[in-house]
């Protein structure tokens, strides 16, 4: 009877999209179960990827009470189950997860940190959060920053000590499948369909930014970049793939009416496949305050697209300056608007970049090559349990 491994996201999104096909192959060698809140689209998930699924509620919000609620149910859960490993992903899951997990004496409890929204707070809830980043570590076994930057901001804020923390691989939570991005699978006429699809003009370059709407991604400064440069009557186009997020972290009511407003500016709202947009798109401009490590500029520089991104972790480890993309100062509209500008108007340049991209995705972060890489730390952590 293979060993039980528990894998904990808040939301069975992140399941879908940031861990997609890795508990399926994690499957082969133990029995698996999904964790996460939204019971239909979680049972829709194990179905679609044969693994158990097992649904508590969650948020992305504080909230207390619903929290204690969580670690009292995964609690029983663990004891009865007893799993070798829990391994959670995303803030809130940690958090319940690894309290839950120790509670229970789960032998290994693994945390990957895929990136710190603290980073953006400020004042009590910032205190409150450092708190909860500190106390989930120290519950777990073993913590996977998927980034070496990030792996340097969890030091430096004395989150964790050295020991506890691995980067595995080159970075990453899940690699890339780049027989999936690939784009030698969208023809000529399939891009010219699907321009015609979204209004776009045929002999436009396309911006691309694939995310959620919101402000921390750095939409306010993109609008405001992209309105300025389009002004100059040059034959742009900026297509925002994702939906807005009105709750947590809105983007201003001006930018909003752009988007809404501008005639070259176009939406599609939340996709499940976004390949076919990457198809039709030229530059990816991803100029976001903070990330782990983004598989959209994984995706995109396996489309065969030229990227620019802020000097954050994760961005500023993919993309290599003036090699496949371009790197500039987090929040800064301005540098943003001069690398668009510069990218837009020397076509010799993009392309070069562009011929950089696939070759350099391909050869760091294909998907199975990291699925492979998990599964030997699993094991070898496995062995080290057996030998204690």
């Amino acid at each position: 009877m293979p060993k039980k491994l528990i894998r904990i996201t808040t939301i069975p999104l992140s399941l879908e999209k940031l861990l997609e096909g890795q508990l399926s192959y994690m499957n082969q060698y133990y029995q698996v179960t999904a964790v996460s809140a939204e019971k239909e689209r979680l049972e829709r998930y194990g179905k679609d990827n044969g693994v158990n699924t097992f649904w508590v509620e969650m948020t992305r919000a504080i909230t207390p009470l619903m929290d204690a609620k969580a670690v009292w149910k995964l609690y029983n859960y663990f004891k009865k189950e007893e799993p070798l490993i829990v391994h959670t992903h995303t803030p809130k899951a940690g958090i319940v997860g690894m309290l839950a997990a120790k509670l229970a004496g789960v032998p290994l409890r693994l945390h990957t940190v895929a990136g710190l929204p603290l980073m953006e707070t400020t004042g009590n809830k910032r205190k409150l959060l450092d708190f909860v980043e500190k106390l989930t570590y120290k519950l777990a076994t073993r913590v996977y920053p998927n980034s070496r930057g990030l792996e340097e901001i969890i030091l430096k804020e004395g989150f964790a000590e050295e020991e506890k923390l691995k980067v595995l691989g080159k970075g990453s939570s899940n690699g890339i499948d780049t027989s999936y991005f690939d784009p030698s699978n969208f023809s000529e006429e399939d891009k010219i369909n699907i321009r015609q699809e979204l209004n776009i003009p045929e002999n436009d370059l396309v911006f691309i930014f694939i995310g959620r709407l919101v402000s921390e991604k750095g939409i306010d400064e993109l609008v405001a970049a992209f309105k300025r440069l389009q002004e100059r009557k040059l034959e742009l186009s900026l297509l925002l793939v994702g939906p807005f997020e009105e709750e947590l972290d809105p983007i201003s009511e001006e930018s909003k009416e752009i988007i809404e407003n501008h005639p070259k500016i176009f939406t599609t709202g939340y996709q499940a496949d976004v390949r076919p947009y990457l198809a039709v798109s030229n530059v990816l401009a991803f100029p976001s305050y903070r990330e782990g490590f983004p598989n959209v500029v994984m995706q995109a520089g396996a489309m065969g697209l030229a990227s620019i991104v802020s000097d954050i972790n994760g961005c500023n480890e993919i993309i290599v300056e003036g090699k496949n993309g371009m790197i500039i100062p987090v929040k800064d509209e301005g540098a943003l608007f001069n690398a668009m500008e510069l990218i837009a108007q020397n076509e010799d340049y993009r392309i070069r970049l562009a011929s950089n991209s696939r070759e350099e995705i391909c050869k760091y972060y294909e998907r199975k090559e990291f699925w492979q890489i998990l599964l030997k730390e699993y094991k070898s952590l496995e062995q080290e349990y057996i030998k204690s």
